[in-house]
């Protein structure tokens, strides 16, 4: 199995139990690879879900309608919004 060369290597040092890592080498092997491109590959893909997790907000049906409604007729500015608006600086 040919090994890509990936430019910029970072090292990672784990430390764990004798029967995890024998769990991840036999999961490295059914999937014919390397435990160190399996290892990042699945941690990779489980870092991503988390950031996802994260950052994305999922809306209800009511919401989703009630944020087109607020794109497509906005509310007028109020009060705070004109003096936080007056207080920006001055484009040239």
């Amino acid at each position: 199995m040919p090994q890509i060369p990936v430019e910029g290597n970072e090292r990672l040092s784990l430390r764990i139990a004798s029967e995890e890592k024998s769990l991840l080498m036999r999961a490295a092997a059914i999937q014919n690879t390397h435990l160190t491109e399996f290892v990042t590959r699945t941690v990779v893909s489980a870092a991503q879900k988390v950031i996802d997790q994260y950052e994305l907000i999922e809306l209800t049906g009511r919401d989703r309608v009630h944020v087109l409604k607020l794109l497509e007729d906005p509310p007028l500015p109020n009060a705070k919004l004109m003096a936080a608006a007056r207080a920006l600086p001055k484009r040239s």
